[in-house]
């Protein structure tokens, strides 16, 4: 059984396995990074002591980290994080799966812990980025109500390159 909750710091090991996991197979088996700037960004965003201050930090505008736990072997297999960067509007900043769990609905369950998290805190439209080009995250984002916005030049990840970004509305609105 799957349990999706706010994520501890018991959980941080789990995280940074299931997101450099991610990283890895989404990124690089789309050659959409070099090996190099994967890496990079692995040990920039998903180290320990990163993710232990992130999982800590909850805020108003920050949810820190929501898992997806399997019961049955007490392992985290999936991660994201989301937060607001205004009082109305929602971000997805991640959202990993381990490379072996995709399409059992855990992606949709985190999401939607995120979205419920984000919508509490006022949200009424809700943020997602992806590397244009990944063709695992954009149809999963479209197929959940996210509409093609724009494309921006990516300043955030060290691999550069161009985001795809989308949005949807949330809140009343889908409920």
């Amino acid at each position: 059984m799957i349990v999706i909750r706010q994520a501890t710091v018991d959980d941080v090991p789990g995280i940074a396995r299931v997101c450099a996991e991610g990283v890895r197979v989404t990124e690089g088996s789309q050659n959409l990074a070099t090996p190099e700037a994967i890496e990079a960004g692995i040990e920039k965003y998903y180290n320990t002591e990163r993710l232990t201050q992130e999982v800590q930090d909850i805020t108003d505008f920050q949810s820190g980290y929501f898992v997806a736990i399997d019961s049955e072997i007490n392992q985290v297999v999936g991660a994201a994080c989301g937060g607001l960067t205004d009082p109305t509007n929602a971000c997805l900043y991640c959202l990993y799966l381990d490379p072996t769990r995709k399409r059992e609905g855990i992606g949709s369950a985190l999401l939607a812990a995120i979205t419920d998290d984000a919508v509490k805190r006022g949200a009424t439209e809700q943020w997602v980025h992806a590397t244009k080009g990944n063709e695992m995250g954009i149809p999963f984002y479209l197929a959940r109500g996210f509409e093609f916005v724009r494309e921006e030049p990516n300043t955030y990840l060290p691999r550069g390159g161009i985001d795809w970004v989308a949005r949807r509305p949330i809140g009343k609105v889908n409920n």
